[in-house]
């Protein structure tokens, strides 16, 4: 018995050993993803990871891992050299496959969401106008002030705000569309309103290589993305 009592304290003691070093290992490999996303995104805010599955080493070992789950804040997507700044991206990527060096991998799937506040998306306008809540999911207000006749004025119109296909036909856009104009008898004042307020614009290029647009939605807070893809790049050397 008490030989027996050994063995069962001998393999507790491995047992914490291996549970802290595997802990540890996670906890190490969570910090250098993490920083490798935040080089290959150029984040100006922050990235975390959070690596499932139990043991990691094991998984690591096999270059195969079950689930990382990946927040990022600041991320900017440039297109035609205009930025548009996610405030906040959250996605799980499943069945992460590692590269050999251990640098990154590409899961086999992917979801998640991206939130756009009404701030960042005010900026990512470039026009100088303001946007706001509409009232209602997928519709935002939207106020701009434009010159005519030698008087500025100042309109606030309701906009509807969808994704669309982008002109290169690869990936979707956010597209703002006011849906009405009142021109008030004013000639040009619906064109020059429209050219304040109507916007497209891309992010797919702040999103992990493969992760794609797939829904939009409004609310009192901004706006929402849900995000889909395969084969999604989730870091590289």
């Amino acid at each position: 018995m008490r030989f027996l009592r050994v063995v069962v304290i001998i393999a507790v003691i491995l047992g914490g050993l291996f549970v802290g070093a595997d802990r540890w290992a996670v906890g190490y490999a969570e910090n250098r993803l993490a920083e490798r996303i935040q080089a290959r995104q150029g984040l100006a805010g922050t990235a975390e990871v959070d690596i499932h599955g139990f043991p990691f080493l094991t998984q690591a070992l096999s270059h195969d891992l079950d689930q990382v789950d990946l927040t990022l804040k600041g991320v900017e997507a440039t297109a035609d050299g205009r930025k548009t700044r996610l405030t906040r991206l959250d996605a799980s990527f499943h069945g992460v496959e590692l590269n050999g060096d251990y640098s990154g991998g590409t899961a086999r799937r992917a979801e998640g969401t991206a939130f756009v506040s009404y701030a960042d998306l005010t900026e990512a306008s470039q026009t100088g106008v303001t946007v706001a809540y509409g009232g209602q999911p997928g519709k935002v207000k939207v106020t701009a002030r434009v010159e005519i006749l030698g008087k500025s004025l100042t309109r606030s119109v309701v906009s509807t705000v969808t994704l669309a296909d982008a002109p290169s036909g690869k990936g979707k856009i956010v597209r703002v569309r006011a849906d009405e104009v009142p021109g008030e008898g004013i000639p040009g004042l619906e064109r020059l309103v429209r050219k304040q307020t109507d916007f497209d614009r891309s992010v797919d290029g702040g999103l992990p290589a493969g992760l794609q647009l797939s829904a939009l939605t409004s609310d009192e807070a901004g706006v929402h993305l849900s995000l889909t893809g395969t084969d999604v790049v989730l870091a590289g050397s």
